[in-house]
């Protein structure tokens, strides 16, 4: 039986990681690499393969350019023109690009990043991809077809560029879904600076009158050059459509100082 081919990108620091690691074989260290670099610097370095599965697997290494969509969804490609102006992309090459792994094998990848002494001072990102080829047989139509892409995410800092954040609007949002509809509160985060960072800090639901009724903590998505970013929090409830709440962050981006703010936030149904 042969099944259509699936794809998955998971990136320490930059998505959850998932068990499903453990059941499909392949396995990546680092999985996130920060390296700082004078202009006209270069970094080469080693990152790991290891094969968990029982069986030979053919694996093809390519290099990519990542951002983090509203839904908090890291999304990867071969070229995204809107991330040109902060890719480390061309900058970074691996060797090999195609092998071979035996069952329990480990095998190094040798990765090399040279930042232009061109480059403005800025944090830059970039990913190696490392996925899985189908096997001759599967090639033939025989067996289950299954690809994984596994990814390990880069940020390349040129000089010394400042942390510079704020925190901006909160509020509720009603997630209608036909199995289980949500409540979530949502915080916009932006990035005003050069300098990618990953806010730490805490996001509490209160009542109208203070009292907190949840709190949960942010998830450590880094915040890219000169963008605003979406957090995600999908409340416990119960949440009642037309009521009047407050949504209060506490969150630490690097800099200086905490970043606080309360706002009051009502419940309201999307109008059909």
């Amino acid at each position: 039986m042969r099944l259509k081919s699936l794809i998955l990108a998971i990136a320490a620091g930059v998505a959850p990681a998932s068990d499903l690691w453990g059941q499909l074989g392949l396995a990546l260290s680092p999985m996130r690499l920060e390296l700082r670099f004078p202009k006209g610097g270069q970094h080469t370095g080693v990152l790991t393969l290891t094969n968990d599965s029982s069986a030979r697997i053919r694996i093809r290494a390519e290099v990519l350019d990542f951002f983090i969509d509203a839904a908090a969804t890291p999304q990867f490609g071969r070229e995204f023109k809107q991330e040109q102006e902060y890719s480390c992309k061309q900058w970074l090459t691996l060797n090999p690009m195609e092998l071979e792994l035996g069952a329990g094998v480990q095998r190094g990848i040798r990765y090399t990043l040279r930042v232009p002494a061109e480059a403005s001072e800025s944090s830059y990102h970039c990913a190696a991809g490392f996925s899985t080829l189908p096997s001759p047989a599967q090639k033939q139509g025989v067996g289950i077809a299954t690809a994984v892409r596994i990814i390990s995410a880069f940020y390349a800092i040129a000089g010394k560029p400042e942390v510079q954040g704020e925190l901006r609007d909160m509020k509720i949002e009603y997630v209608p879904d036909a199995k289980t509809p949500v409540w979530r509160a949502v915080v916009s985060v932006e990035n005003l600076g050069l300098m990618y960072f990953r806010p730490i800090g805490e996001l509490a639901l209160l009542s109208a009158e203070g009292k907190v009724l949840e709190s949960m903590e942010f998830q450590p998505l880094p915040v890219l050059p000169k963008r605003k970013q979406r957090f995600l929090f999908v409340l416990k409830g119960p949440i009642h459509a037309g009521t009047e709440y407050k949504l209060r962050a506490r969150i630490d981006i690097g800099g200086p100082e905490l970043q606080e703010g309360t706002v009051s936030a009502k419940a309201e149904l999307p109008t059909p």
